[in-house]
Formats: C-alpha cells, structure tokens, sequence
C-alpha cells in the first residue's frame, strides 16, 4: 500500500481516479478547495481522507508546495496545476521528498497538428495562454527528470468526458443545445467541411493511464504520455454518428469559418476556433507499450455515455415541439 496525495481530487479525473486507487488498496489523501462532492457517487469516498486546502491562496503565502511535501506521500498526484509559478513550488518542495509526482497536462502542449497521430516525442508548438503555460511546464519537470533524477510523469489528456458534465460537441464548443438539434433531426452547421478533428478521452481512461504511470515507475519516470481515446474524430464524423445514434439520417450544412462563426455566439465560436485550430489526433501507442494502457472507451462511447446523462438531467431535449 502506498500513501497518495491527490491535488484536485472531487473534478473530472478525480472522480474516477481516486475510487480506483482505494480500491487497489492505497491509502489516499484527497486534497481540494472546499468540499464538493465528486460527479458520481462511490462509497469508497468514506475510506478517503479529506483535505481543505485553497492552492491559490496557499501558494500566495509560499505554503502550498511545503503542505503537501509534509504529508510525507509516496506519490502525488497534481491535477490541476496550470502555471509555471505554481509547478516550480511544488517540484521544489517535493524534490528528495516523494517517490512519484504525475503531472497532469494536455495534448495541448503540441499546438496545431502536424503528423499524425502526434507522439509524444514530436517537435512542440503550443500557441495560446494555456498551452504554452502547460507545455512550459512540461518542459522544466522533465528537465529536473534528466538533470537532477527528479521523480516525475507526465500525463496528457484530450478532451475529457464523463458522466455529469457536458463534453466537447460536435460543433466545436461545449453547448449542449447542439446535441438537442440533432437529436431533433435539426439541421447542424459545421465550419469549413468538418474534417477538422478533436480527440476525447473518458475520464476514467486517464486515471488508467495515471496509474499505469505508478504501476510501471521505472519505465514513466522522466517519461510524458497521451491518454486519449484509441482514434481522433472528425467534426463530420461525430456529428454524423450522433445523428445515426438519435435514430436519423446526417442533416448536415457547412461553411467556411468566418461566415460559420458569424452566425454563432461569439464565445462558442471562439471556442471551436480554439479546437479546429489544433485539430489534435494523438498516439496511444507509448502509453500501450511502456503502462500496458488499453483504453475502455472510444471517443463515441465515451460521448455517449456523457449524453445519456445530459438527457437525464434535463439539459438535452429529444422531444419535438
């Protein structure tokens, strides 16, 4: 049994991650910033022990880093660290204190797509606040990871999806009245002809992967990985899949970015933008061959099961009129 700290454990991979590893008999310490409950029920979250702790706040005070490293973990796991600021504390505290920091980043670190599917080891390009923060990020721990035999892996999402939270839709952006349309049999605009492509993963994916990276440490140290699904999606694709699965024929309208995005509201048109113009299609295959991952979802599935509970709760009509 070893002693875990996990940084931002009631969100979306916490949800699935921490009940696995109580389950495979850890001893976990749930850290988080007030006390939320994660997005589906598990009462194996009794076994957990609970930590309040304002990360933001703490930092400010130059705390963070040394609270967690005086928990005295085998390993931590950081889901939500988003500044290099932020990294620097905590990789600082924890160096020659813990035997494992999984640093959770994103495919996102890549920038636009070049060759595909991506590996891990391609050429990086990240544009955007949030990808270079994460990239710079990435950069510093593995240089720690080679120069100074630092303990860390690295672990990149796609687009995370689940059960209790809208997942990235076929039109690029994140309102679920586009799965309402096509479950009405509207027609669905799509920019440029839709062959751009977004990569989702399930959430309990990664937290497969993360603790592929604690059971293999030998081979993740030092080491970053892709957990998305086995096959990107295009836009076309997807939206084409939702219609079949809602019992309909595709009905489909496309146009070219600019002309698409004036007839959307603005912050979901910003927000497609930000996805096409990456269009991520990512390897699995050093993930597979170094952690044994074997990913239980297929972006579809995993959006599926995601629009069931949308349904369920309301925010995804299939009624007409």
């Amino acid at each position: 049994m070893s002693k875990i700290v996990v940084i931002g454990a009631t969100g979306h991979i916490g949800t699935f991650l921490v009940p696995r590893l109580v389950m495979a008999g850890h001893q976990v310490i749930a850290v988080s910033r007030g006390q939320a409950a994660p997005y589906q029920a598990s009462p194996v979250w009794s076994l957990v022990e609970r930590l309040q702790l304002d990360r933001d706040a703490e930092e400010a005070r130059g705390n963070f880093g040394s609270t967690i490293a005086n928990l005295n973990a085998d390993v931590v796991i950081d889901l939500i660290c988003f500044t290099r600021a932020s990294s620097d504390q905590l990789a600082d505290a924890l160096a020659g204190q813990v035997g494992q920091l999984i640093h959770i980043g994103t495919i996102w670190t890549h920038g636009s797509s070049a060759v595909v599917p991506t590996l891990e080891s391609a050429v990086k390009y990240p544009f955007g606040d949030y990808g270079v923060q994460k990239a710079d990020i990435e950069s510093d721990l593995l240089r720690r990871a080679h120069r100074h035999n630092f303990p860390v892996s690295i672990v990149h999402p796609g687009h995370i999806v689940g059960p209790g939270w809208a997942p990235l839709n076929p039109a690029g952006h994140f309102n679920p009245s586009v799965f309402t349309a096509i479950a009405q049999n509207q027609t669905l605009a799509l920019p440029n002809f839709g062959l751009e492509t977004v990569h989702h993963v399930h959430a309990d994916d990664v937290a497969q992967v993360i603790i592929g990276a604690m059971d293999n440490r030998a081979l993740a140290i030092g080491e970053s990985f892709h957990a998305v699904s086995s096959g990107a999606l295009t836009l076309r694709g997807y939206a084409e899949a939702m219609y079949r699965w809602f019992g309909h024929s595709p009905n489909l309208s496309f146009a070219p970015y600019q002309a698409w995005a004036n007839a959307q509201h603005p912050d979901e048109a910003r927000a497609t933008w930000e996805h096409i113009a990456r269009s991520p299609n990512c390897s699995i295959a050093k993930a597979q061959r170094l952690l044994g991952y074997a990913p239980r979802y297929s972006s579809l599935e995993a959006v599926e099961e995601a629009v069931r509970w949308l349904i369920a709760d309301g925010q995804v009509s299939t009624s007409v009129g």
